[in-house]
């Protein structure tokens, strides 16, 4: 409970730049307007998209805030802050499931360009699935970036679990045709893929991509299939474009947010839920092992709104 408490300061403080960017916009509105009209509506939703939030999501938001408004025919708009958190709660709603790969004999492939954290992020999702009582393996089969093995290595050190590696260079569907086998003759709970973040051209990777999703179906058929998408929270409306991307060479089953921590666009996260209909599952608010943690609708905008985490 005690390093719950510390990861939501820790995002309470990571998202004062977003707090600053949407928030405090939202909080002039509430208190300048002495009636709920149109032009109230309009202003929170140009404050929406402007926080990165994206249309998709913000017509959404809105047109959930009006029902709300109507229903328990509310008159004061400083009400309506508590409305607007919970109709940004409801949009980002995990679902069940979510996190079913937990619980089976899993294989997780996790995609993402160079530069947004995925090896970071894999090492601690390792780090956070050990803790919680998995046999975690990772196979090094971004082999095209150099020194990315070596990277990865140092993490599951870290972490405190296996790795299977191949050559730099190597073919990555052979690192992870030798990690399934791994796998299963250790039975280990949960492997870990790390994949090329990027190949000379982008046909090349998604190709990649449908290769190994290819090995992964024929020789581990059995194993339940997670794949992650890591997208820096700092690029905003880039990330979005980066997991369409990705969405076109695999099905992509959630998103790993990096780099929360210090950006005034942590809004991409609601954005890309409501455009992509993809959740995110983990976020990563800085450096240590431990910055990476579960989702959570209530507490991530409970921190937005830098409201207690009990509230």
């Amino acid at each position: 409970m005690e390093e719950k408490k510390g990861f939501f300061k820790r995002l309470v403080d990571g998202l004062s730049k977003t707090r600053d960017n949407i928030v405090t916009g939202f909080d002039s509105i509430f208190m300048g307007y002495s009636s709920i009209d149109e032009d109230f509506y309009e202003e929170l939703e140009e404050t929406l998209v402007m926080g990165d939030i994206g249309i998709s999501a913000t017509t959404s938001i809105i047109e959930d805030l009006k029902n709300k408004v109507r229903e328990q025919n509310i008159k004061d708009p400083g009400e309506c802050r508590r409305l607007l958190m919970q109709s940004i709660k409801d949009q980002m709603d995990l679902g069940p499931g979510a996190y079913e790969f937990e619980n089976r004999r899993s294989v997780i492939l996790v995609v993402g360009v160079n530069g947004v954290g995925k090896t970071t992020s894999i090492g601690k999702l390792a780090g956070l699935l050990k803790d919680d009582g998995k046999k975690v393996l990772l196979a090094a089969a971004d082999t095209f970036r150099a020194a990315a093995g070596e990277q990865l290595s140092m993490w599951a050190e870290r972490a405190g679990v296996d790795i299977i590696m191949g050559q730099d260079g190597s073919d990555p569907g052979a690192v992870v045709y030798d990690a399934i086998n791994a796998a299963k003759s250790r039975g280990t709970d949960i492997l870990i893929c790390d994949t090329a973040g990027r190949l000379h051209n982008k046909k090349n990777l998604m190709n990649e991509l449908v290769k190994i999703n290819r090995i992964i179906e024929r020789e581990y058929p059995e194993a339940y299939k997670e794949v992650l998408v890591v997208l820096d929270g700092t690029t905003g409306q880039n990330a979005l474009s980066q997991a369409r991307q990705f969405q076109e060479a695999t099905d992509i089953s959630g998103i790993i947010l990096t780099k929360l921590d210090g950006t005034a666009k942590g809004g991409i996260a609601v954005a890309i839920h409501a455009e992509l209909g993809i959740p995110v599952k983990y976020i990563g608010v800085g450096e240590q092992i431990d910055d990476l943690q579960k989702f959570d609708a209530d507490a991530f905008v409970n921190a937005l709104f830098a409201e207690d985490q009990a509230s």
